[in-house]
């Protein structure tokens, strides 16, 4: 039995959705047109697929297993179909999504758009919190164009560049009273210290290369956004380590805030673009992620 491939399509938006109206809305057919090309599917593969719960039509295991492989064929048809194109930057009004998060998305865009105006003036860029375990899923799908973000597992659908390798600094309120100069070991494990990240527990990289000569440190406040770190370290003694480039832009015209040298050999923050194997052949994708790499070395 031969299966129609659009049948792919409806069972990508059936998953996706977990609901046949929402579906049939978001492939503009009706709910009929659905449930018969979901009868058809499930004749196909001999299994129901997708099991009604409430409102919700839940994936079967065999949906499951097979989720991936659909969306990468069809990720690889749709490049197929969109290599024979001329992308024309400066004439594109095309909107890229990149997932960027907090520190990444401030030293980023800035330069990303100023470059955009110049070469290619009508495209948009839709900036994306992207959560790092769906990461592969929103890639594959298309939710996600391109993701620029620190070293990450990934297989070999994802495609991995690194873009550039950053040290780390501490920030502290201007004038600190427990540093004189320049920041030692011994004070910056003396004080008190914000921690910026999305994760309620866990070390950060400056935790993980304390721990391996037997070194720990206070971490007073755990936050979820850089800056709002920085405000508390500008009002208190406590002390905010993070990647320089983003102290850079912490510290420019602040009178408030003071950068310092990580006290010991500082580990490296490798920064990576990933982008979906297949997708990654598209003229869009191709161009948008060649314009990032060059803004990184530039």
């Amino acid at each position: 039995m031969r299966i129609d491939l659009n049948l792919y399509t409806v069972f990508e938006v059936i998953y996706n959705e977990g609901n046949l109206t929402k579906a049939a809305n978001t492939l503009h057919i009706t709910q009929p047109a659905i449930s018969h090309s979901l009868s058809k599917l499930r004749e196909y593969f001999n299994d129901p697929l997708f099991v009604r719960q409430g409102h919700k039509m839940v994936p079967t295991p065999l949906s499951t297993r097979l989720i991936g492989d659909v969306r990468n064929a069809l990720s690889t048809l749709n490049s197929s179909l969109l290599s024979t194109k001329d992308f024309i930057p400066a004439s594109s009004s095309a909107t890229f999504k990149i997932g960027l998060r907090d520190a990444l998305e401030s030293t980023c865009l800035p330069p990303l758009i100023e470059q955009l105006q110049k070469d290619a003036p009508s495209i948009k860029i839709t900036s994306i919190r992207h959560d790092r375990k769906t990461m592969e899923n929103d890639l594959s799908s298309g939710d996600i164009d391109l993701i620029i973000d620190v070293a990450q597992p990934v297989s070999e659908q994802i495609d991995r560049q690194k873009i550039v390798s950053e040290s780390l600094c501490v920030i502290s309120k201007s004038e600190h009273p427990s540093i004189k100069t320049v920041l030692d070991l011994e004070t910056y494990l003396g004080e008190k210290h914000v921690m910026a990240s999305y994760r309620s527990s866990g070390l950060a990289i400056e935790d993980i290369e304390l721990n391996r000569y037997g070194l720990n440190r206070n971490i007073a406040l755990r936050c979820q956004h850089y800056f709002a770190a920085s405000r508390v370290v500008a009002s208190s003694p406590l002390l905010l380590t993070i990647p320089e480039s983003y102290g850079n832009i912490l510290t420019a015209d602040n009178a408030d805030l003071e950068k310092h040298a990580f006290p010991m050999d500082s580990p490296s923050v490798d920064v990576h673009v990933y982008a979906n194997t297949s997708r990654n052949k598209e003229p869009e994708i191709q161009w948008i992620r060649s314009m990032i790499v060059k803004m990184f070395k530039s």
